[in-house]
C-alpha cells in the first residue's frame, strides 16, 4: 500500500525520483496514465493488469466508458526506474498534468499520484475545507 507525500524536483531531462519507501513496491517497471484530476498515476506493474482487467470488462456502447478507458489506456506508457530510482516522463503526461519543477508524489492505496505542487497545494486546501460534507457523503456508501 502507498501512503504518504513527498516533493521531488522534475530534472530538464523529464526524469523523477520515485521516493525510496515507494521503489520496492513500484519494481523495475510501472505504468504512468493520465490521472484524474489533472494528476498522472503511476501503477506497478501488478496494479497495473489489475486495473485493465476492470477496464476490459466496461461495456463497449457506453460512451463514458468508452472515454475513461481511451484515457487511462491511450494516455498511459510503461516506465523502467533507472538505477537511482528514476522515471522518465515524456512531455505530452507532463504537459497533461501541467508538471513544473516541484512535483508532489502521494501514496494513494495501490498507485502513486504525480501533481504540479501549487495544483496539489490548491487541491488539497480545497478538500481539507470540505472534509466533512465528503465524509457525510461518503457514509451515505457505508464508509
Amino acid at each position: 500500500m502507498f501512503i504518504g507525500e513527498y516533493t521531488y524536483s522534475i530534472d530538464e531531462k523529464k526524469r523523477l525520483a520515485v521516493p525510496p519507501k515507494f521503489r520496492e513496491q513500484v519494481g523495475k517497471k510501472a505504468v504512468l496514465t493520465k490521472g484524474l484530476d489533472n494528476c498522472l498515476f503511476l501503477y506497478p506493474e501488478k496494479e497495473w493488469q489489475s486495473l485493465v482487467e476492470k477496464l476490459s470488462s466496461l461495456p463497449l456502447a457506453q460512451a463514458d466508458a468508452r472515454g475513461f478507458v481511451r484515457l487511462m489506456l491511450a494516455g498511459g506508457m510503461e516506465v523502467d526506474l533507472d538505477k537511482t530510482g528514476r522515471i522518465l516522463v515524456p512531455d505530452y503526461l507532463k504537459e497533461y498534468a501541467a508538471l513544473n519543477k516541484k512535483v508532489v508524489i502521494a501514496g494513494v492505496l495501490n498507485r502513486i499520484e504525480l501533481w504540479d505542487e501549487e495544483k496539489w497545494d490548491t487541491y488539497k486546501k480545497k478538500i481539507e475545507r470540505e472534509v466533512g460534507d465528503i465524509a457525510e457523503r461518503l457514509r451515505e456508501l457505508g464508509v
